[in-house]
């Protein structure tokens, strides 16, 4: 039997792991997912299980190479950002993957900044809002005053794209849309490392930066394996291919993350003052960008309901749109006029005795978040002439939120792109030269229109 050629992708999610296998048309011929119960670091706080992600990298690949049906071509990796695995100079990990919600010392966050120029000023050179840990950069920062032994010790501090790609290359690289991620390292009007990276001797621990299109080694000296990418920025790839006239890709999981590759103005006060920021695209261009914590909310409060309303969780994936109903629950709950929240939405203090069915609490649900939404995506938007919203992941499959949606952005075309693997799409693409003879695909993305009023294909 003839072998299938792949390219397989390694996509780390926060909750979800997944190896995703595509043909030379950059169709999906096999997925798996894999998920982790959380352990806790030295302060009894959850984080990823770093030896256990390794062990499934490498077990799931070796396992890949004996599989009858398909013959690897070529792997490349994508994860989420703002997390370090720091290796000592056996290249050994010898430190937890610490989580990026972990509260941050106020007093250290204090001294960094009046260090360096006060958080504004920080924050505009470098598109980071100030997030504590979530700014990866910060993590050093905090090892090398809190922990200073063990900020000694490490020899490589890898993002986690990389580290994964380091699994089964054994190399060790860095690229830009790790570091420009929001992580307080890249100094974004000068194009280069921030001046503390070096004053705090952060820069020794990072290895050299190389392009996300490089391969960073070989597996079995025969395999071309990609450095990995930053999740948000691969999947932006298919998209930067596909499409010439400009948009606005909300990139939905648990993160709801509005990404403008047109908007190269500098971020304002306002927008980094409400979780604005920028990425890099895999080409190192800015990409102006705001986030909402809106997929771990709805997570949260599904499971609420669920609970209230002795529902199943799963119930809620697929309930139809009900436009009267939300016309019902706006006179029901008007929505107050002393702004919005984008930390949580107005149905965290919602009563779900309230609700007469769990899915009236459930539009609901997604009528808050959307509020937040039209917002948060606002920032992105704001200043440039887009007319399109590209909406990939979780909530492009969800009919409330993508004909909400509609209803806040009436002068917008608003599409649902059923490439729901968007992400891993855009990291196999990245190396396409490295084992692709065919040409780039025009037809991997299909779009759903959604109109105030009504859907059409």
């Amino acid at each position: 039997m003839n072998k299938t050629p792949v390219i397989a992708i390694f996509d780390v999610g926060k909750t979800n792991k997944k190896l995703m296998l595509f043909d030379e048309h950059y169709q999906t011929v096999h997925e798996q997912s894999k998920q982790f119960v959380e352990i806790k670091d030295e302060d009894g706080f959850e984080c990823e299980d770093v030896h256990a992600l390794t062990k499934w990298i490498k077990d799931t690949f070796d396992a890949l190479l004996t599989n009858e049906k398909f013959v690897v071509k070529a792997v490349n990796f994508s994860a989420y950002g703002a997390s370090f695995v720091y290796l000592d100079d056996t290249l050994n990990v010898f430190l937890p993957l610490y989580n990026y919600l972990k509260p941050y010392n106020p007093q250290l966050q204090k001294q960094f900044y009046d260090r360096y120029g006060g958080e504004s000023v920080v924050a505009k050179e470098t598109a980071s809002p100030v997030l504590g840990n979530l700014n990866s950069g910060m993590q050093l920062y905090r090892l090398k005053y809190e922990k200073p032994a063990d900020f000694a010790r490490i020899k490589y501090a890898l993002h986690l794209p990389q580290y994964l790609s380091f699994i089964l290359t054994g190399k060790l690289y860095a690229d830009i849309t790790s570091i420009g991620c929001h992580t307080n390292l890249w100094n974004f009007e000068n194009n280069r490392y921030h001046t503390w990276v070096s004053e705090e001797g952060i820069d020794a621990k990072l290895p050299p930066v190389v392009s996300c299109s490089a391969i960073a080694g070989y597996v079995n000296n025969t395999i071309p394996a990609g450095v990995g990418l930053h999740d948000s920025s691969a999947a932006l790839i298919p998209y930067l291919a596909a499409f010439q006239e400009p948009f606005v890709l909300l990139s939905t999981g648990t993160w709801c993350i509005s990404l403008n590759p047109f908007h190269q103005t500098p971020l304002t006060t306002e927008e980094l003052e409400n979780d604005g920021l920028c990425y890099m695209t895999f080409e190192g261009k800015p990409v102006k960008a705001s986030r909402l914590f809106a997929g771990y909310e709805h997570e949260q409060q599904v499971k609420r309901i669920a609970a209230h309303f002795k529902q199943e969780v799963d119930y809620y994936k697929d309930i139809p749109f009900d436009a009267a109903l939300i016309q019902q629950l706006k006179i029901r709950f008007p929505s107050q006029n002393t702004g919005v929240d984008l930390k949580a939405s107005a149905f965290v203090q919602r009563d779900l005795s309230q609700f007469e069915t769990d899915t009236a609490a459930y539009h609901q649900l997604i009528f808050d978040i959307m509020q937040q939404q039209y917002y948060s995506t606002q920032l992105a938007l704001k200043g440039t002439t887009v007319t399109r919203i590209f909406v990939d992941g979780g909530f492009s499959k969800n009919a409330i939120y993508m004909n909400l949606l509609a209803m806040y952005f009436p002068g917008m075309e608003i599409f649902a792109a059923s490439m729901a693997q968007a992400t891993a799409i855009g990291t196999a693409l990245s190396i396409h030269h490295a084992w692709n003879k065919k040409p780039l695909p025009n037809d991997i993305i299909e779009l759903k229109h959604f109109a105030a009023t009504h859907q059409t294909t």
